[in-house]
């Protein structure tokens, strides 16, 4: 198992002083199954029904990724990144290894150490988190709000249907926090749905991401089904928000080893998984029609700062109601 050094050793991605940071991914001993965190979220019947559709087009707004990592379909990774940055250069690099785990838990071939839950999906890989030399923590991997919208749009441009956000904004500053705000806006007029991480700083409120009515927030459960202390909870994520799995995840390592890690980092591509896998199963379906299944499927009446935990087996079968109907 991959290992940071000293200081990063319980934040993979620590809380950074930019504006926008990758999302805190803790790292962990796995002592659970593989399969009990697709099992927390009754994924697996989904995932034998389908393995994804490449029309299916996940936007992965994280690091850069180990495209020729021998567990990833080199043929479904496209590199959507401006001059193409989104090929790890430095896999020992914090943003690296950020997003070559976050992949591999959407799109890994079946059978790798990783969740795997779409692999026949089409990944756009479009990074905010540059390489550094190391995972030290005076090198841990930022970007800004008006990177992060420059980033949504890359992708709407590129034909993603669902994007996976996996950074928390801190500190907005001015007309960036406009932008970022039209991008998810843009999101939400093509139909575009996005899941982002609600962040791992133990904090109640929200952020200019996770208010956004368009977004789903994603909060980190233990495999027995608790949220974890750390992880951001407020109105906002419990109004709109879905648990899932960010605990003891094992993923794939952008140096080659499986990485196991915990937080809503590892939480979020649960929930993008359930979506695509949604998508490719019911391919005329609205966003609306997806995003109203996968967020009402586990508790219709919302009285809590805390979201429910996803529950991918009601949510496909309120996806048959719906076909039907």
């Amino acid at each position: 198992m991959r290992r940071f050094s000293s200081t990063i050793a319980a934040r993979a991605i620590s809380h950074c002083v930019a504006s926008a940071q990758a999302d805190s991914l803790t790292l962990s001993h796995s002592d659970s199954l593989p399969s009990a965190p697709l099992e927390l979220v009754r994924l697996p019947p989904l995932m034998e029904r389908t393995t994804g559709s490449p029309d299916v087009t996940i936007g992965l707004i994280d690091g850069p990724v180990v495209a020729t990592h021998s567990d990833l379909p080199q043929e479904r990774v496209r590199d959507i990144a401006r001059e193409g940055g989104g090929v790890c250069t430095r896999p020992e690099s914090a943003a690296c290894l950020h997003g070559t785990f976050v992949a591999g838990i959407l799109c890994a071939r079946r059978g790798s150490s990783a969740p795997a839950i779409c692999p026949d999906c089409t990944l756009l890989v479009r990074p905010i988190f540059r390489e550094m030399t190391t995972a030290r923590a005076a090198e841990l991997p930022t970007a800004t709000p008006g990177e992060l919208a420059r980033a949504i749009l890359d992708c709407l441009e590129a034909g993603a249907r669902v994007l996976n956000v996996s950074a928390a904004i801190v500190r907005p500053m001015g007309r960036t926090e406009r932008d970022l705000q039209d991008a998810l806006d843009q999101s939400a007029r093509r139909g575009v749905i996005v899941i982002a991480a609600a962040g791992n700083q133990g904090i109640i409120g929200g952020t200019d991401i996770t208010s956004h009515p368009w977004v789903i927030p994603v909060v980190a459960y233990d495999l027995q089904g608790r949220p974890m202390n750390y992880t951001n909870i407020g109105g906002s994520i419990g109004r709109r928000g879905l648990g899932a799995p960010g605990d003891r995840i094992t993923s794939l390592g952008a140096t080659g080893q499986p990485l196991t890690l915990d937080g809503t980092s590892a939480a979020a591509p649960f929930v993008t998984g359930t979506v695509a896998l949604l998508w490719s199963e019911f391919r005329d379906a609205t966003a609306a029609a997806v995003k109203f299944a996968v967020t009402r499927a586990a508790i219709p009446r919302r009285q809590s700062v805390v979201p429910p935990l996803l529950d991918a087996g009601v949510a496909c079968q309120m996806m048959h109601s719906m076909a039907r109907s």
